[in-house]
């Protein structure tokens, strides 16, 4: 089976030309009916190139009846009905292929329930791979693309990255996170734990070419845990610690040193928030206490101890609009106070006071069934 997109910059243009024709009326079923033309156009050309060449093929398009992505209605970014997809393809997309046809697809496009085209924004593509090969119960999805894999750092900044042979799904959306848009957060949402990504460069010509391998997934549901173990926030002031990488590393070294390790740190020009185990605190803030007073970047420090390390993990959850301003507020309301916050790698922590914990995992819960789909689930 084989996913297509559009060819070279065609969605870019049928974008572009869309919007200076419909200016003012903004996006909608018309639009996203027009900018599915290059996928749709794809599919047919690629399907022709694998009968020229022998391969019985068979492409598919949304204005067909067995049509398998299913959308809702949020024209330029739907969202794939996943149990509806899954039974589209059992019943129309298993058959052709169990006859030993080459089914193709265009990607990045949907149909909603009365019909309508849909497309589903950035990363579509990949999103209709990984749907298909959830409800095929595919172990691998190739992504043959114009690079040898995923690179260690942006070529386009760095002149000499390598080329990872494997990576973790978690690490990768790190990557994501800061900016690198090779497979988007929401694709990634839709790649289960047992489906292997590999990434592969179209130059090679060879399926089996060595690329990268993507291995992992996350859950579908957001989880709000709290660690099991009491934290402590130690604060560190003085003049321009930011500036001093020196003085950073002593504090780095130090925690390592104390067999211990960070579960949050925040900087900025003059103090260092380092949180970490309260298991930890003895001979370790005697050591920190050191640099405070023989470093003359840092001055004083202080310790608050018992705190509760409280994290809400999902894939693109910060990418939810809202949902760090939901959290707070709910925390505001029962007068909890909030002595740290982090949002990164798809998750937010917050750290309160030890006796709040368990109100804190309640409230955040609520918060989240109630504003955000109701997908929470116990951890």
């Amino acid at each position: 089976m084989v996913v297509v997109s559009a060819m070279g910059k065609s969605t870019d243009a049928l974008i572009e030309t869309t919007r200076q024709a419909c200016e003012g009326s903004g996006l909608n079923a018309d639009f996203d009916d027009v900018v599915a033309m290059g996928e749709r156009t794809s599919a047919r050309v690629f399907a022709a190139a694998l009968k020229t060449h022998g391969v019985r093929s068979l492409f598919l398009d949304p204005s067909r009846r067995d049509w398998p992505i299913a959308t809702d209605g949020s024209f330029c970014n739907a969202n794939p009905i996943l149990p509806t997809c899954a039974r589209l393809v059992e019943r129309h997309v298993q058959p052709l292929l169990e006859k030993g046809l080459t089914v193709v697809v265009p990607g990045f496009i949907g149909k909603t329930e009365d019909g309508r085209i849909t497309t589903m924004g950035r990363g579509g593509s990949d999103i209709t791979a990984f749907v298909l090969a959830q409800a095929l119960h595919a172990d691998l999805v190739l992504l043959v693309t114009d690079v040898e894999g995923i690179l260690t750092a942006d070529p386009k900044i760095i002149k000499t990255p390598r080329k990872l042979d494997e990576i973790a799904i978690d690490h990768l959306i790190g990557l994501a996170d800061s900016g690198t848009k090779f497979i988007h957060k929401k694709a990634l949402r839709y790649k289960t734990p047992l489906m292997d990504v590999k990434v592969v460069s179209n130059a090679s010509g060879d399926l089996d070419s060595d690329g990268t391998l993507i291995r992992g997934g996350f859950l579908q549901s957001l989880i709000v845990e709290s660690n099991p173990d009491p934290a402590m926030a130690v604060t560190i002031v003085g003049k321009g610690l930011s500036e001093s990488p020196q003085t950073l590393s002593r504090i780095f070294s130090e925690v390592s040193k104390a067999d211990s390790h960070l579960l949050g740190m925040s900087v900025n020009h003059d103090s260092a928030i380092l949180y970490l185990p309260m298991r930890a605190s003895g001979s370790l803030l005697e050591s920190l206490h050191s640099i405070v007073v023989g470093d003359e970047k840092a001055q004083a420090m202080a310790v608050k101890n018992d705190l509760a390390f409280v994290r809400v993990k999902g894939v693109g959850l910060e990418d939810t609009p809202g949902v760090v301003s939901d959290l707070t507020k709910a925390l505001n309301s029962e007068a909890i106070n909030i002595y740290g916050i982090f949002t990164i790698t798809s998750s937010v922590v917050v750290f309160v006071d030890l006796k709040d914990e368990k109100k804190t995992v309640q409230l955040l819960k609520q918060t989240l069934e109630k504003n955000h789909n109701g997908q929470t689930k116990a951890p």
